[in-house]
């Protein structure tokens, strides 16, 4: 059995969705940080969608970040998302990459309007 070999490079903010009042009787969504992550970012798969005036490229990707207990605000979980400057990752899948749960395997989408 081959190591585990991983290699946490590069900085991600992970965000959470949070619901305020907009004034008019209803919410709007705000992401709050919970903090900066060191993480591995691996492209998986992507593809193009034609949407008329608008084309939306999707790329999924394979994020790996330490491990984190459940409950633990450095523990990404689906719903939230990694940004990294303009670039916002949303997080779809969580699980631990390594039986010893040293680190945890996001599966998350960026979508780019082209």
């Amino acid at each position: 059995m081959s190591a585990l070999t991983v290699t946490l490079s590069r900085q991600l903010v992970l965000e959470a969705p949070v619901q305020a009042p907009d004034g008019a009787g209803g919410f709007a969504r705000h992401w709050q940080a919970l903090g900066t992550l060191w993480a591995e970012a691996t492209a998986l798969t992507g593809r193009e969608r034609d949407g008329g005036d608008v084309s939306m490229a999707t790329s999924r990707f394979r994020i790996t970040v330490r491990g984190a207990p459940m409950g633990s605000s450095k523990r990404p979980a689906p719903g939230q998302r990694f940004r990294d400057g303009t670039r916002v990752f949303t997080i779809q899948t969580v699980s631990e990459r390594d039986i010893q749960g040293r680190y945890l395997k996001c599966l998350a989408v960026e979508e780019v309007v082209t």
